[in-house]
Parts: structure tokens; C-alpha cells; sequence
């Protein structure tokens, strides 16, 4: 987990920071709700991440199959 927030250059402070407006913008009723709907999105982008995948995968497939019985 460190390594992302040192990716965009957030220390300590700047992470309190954050996390006090968040909660001071949405409320601490809000903030489950948000990270269930942040939860969902990442699952859907991730099964879509898959799906494309597995179509370049069979694809590829495909295409070798495609040159084995065409004897190149």
C-alpha cells in the first residue's frame, strides 16, 4: 500500500488530510456507502478487464489455429 502513495507523492500528513475533507464532504454515513459503490466499480472493471482478456486469448488461438491448418 505504500508504494501507491508513494506514486503520487502522499505522505502522512497528506493522506490525514484527504481522509478529514472526505469525511467532512460526504459525512460518516456516507463514506460506507461510497466504498461499496468504489468496491462494485472496481469488481465490474476488473470482470470487464478479464472478458477482454480471455476474447484476445481465444483470438490469438484462433489465428494459430488458423496457421497450423493452412501449413505456414
Amino acid at each position: 500500500m505504500n508504494s501507491l502513495f508513494l506514486i503520487f507523492g502522499l505522505g502522512g500528513q497528506e493522506i490525514f488530510f484527504v481522509f478529514v475533507i472526505v469525511l467532512l464532504l460526504f459525512g460518516g454515513n456516507k463514506i460506507p456507502e461510497l466504498m461499496r459503490g468504489l468496491g462494485k466499480g472496481i469488481k465490474e472493471f476488473n470482470s470487464a478487464r478479464a472478458n477482454v482478456e480471455d476474447e484476445i486469448r481465444k483470438g490469438m488461438e484462433d489465428v494459430d489455429k488458423k496457421k497450423v491448418e493452412s501449413g505456414s
